[in-house]
């Protein structure tokens, strides 16, 4: 269900085994666990399929906790590694560029899917179903011209 892929590895790039793995396998999620903080580095992961990122001096029972994450939905990440996401996306926005205004509950939805909740958890802690959560999910990507929970959250918090 969940890789732990490094990027350096003895025989290739960790960043071409998750492209590797998701054309083969695209349920299987992967967390990068590595040292590579550098921003080239975090974002060839994420494009290539990667679903979190964490910095190898990770505490072990953060990491135990990220896999389970992951498993579930969420997007887990170093806070310095999301910090450095965060901030590649702070610019101005272009000309004609007009997002449509999430309302509340989707700006809700989003705060707690930022910080690693999955739809199952969001559904529980907002009592909702897994489904209006979902369909919430459905208009947020629409709104925010993305394809997956990572995108969203990344656009959201830039």
């Amino acid at each position: 269900d969940v890789v732990v892929m490094d990027i350096n590895l003895p025989d290739g790039s960790g960043i071409d085994g998750v492209a590797q793995i998701k054309r083969l396998v695209p349920n299987t999620q992967v967390l990068m666990f590595t040292v590579y903080q550098d921003n080239e580095q975090i974002f060839r992961a994420l494009e290539a399929g990667a679903s979190g990122y964490l910095l190898k001096r990770t505490a072990p029972e953060e990491l135990l906790r990220a896999i389970r994450d992951i498993r579930h939905g969420g997007v887990p990440m170093t806070g310095e590694v999301a910090r450095k996401v965060i901030r590649s996306f702070h610019r101005p926005p272009g000309r004609g560029e007009s997002a449509e205004r999430l309302t509340p509950r989707e700006e809700e939805i989003l705060h707690l899917l930022a910080k690693g909740l999955a739809s199952k958890e969001i559904a529980h802690q907002l009592t909702i179903s897994v489904e209006t959560v979902n369909s919430h999910l459905k208009h947020i990507y629409g709104k925010l011209h993305v394809r997956t929970r990572t995108e969203a959250v990344i656009k959201f918090l830039g």
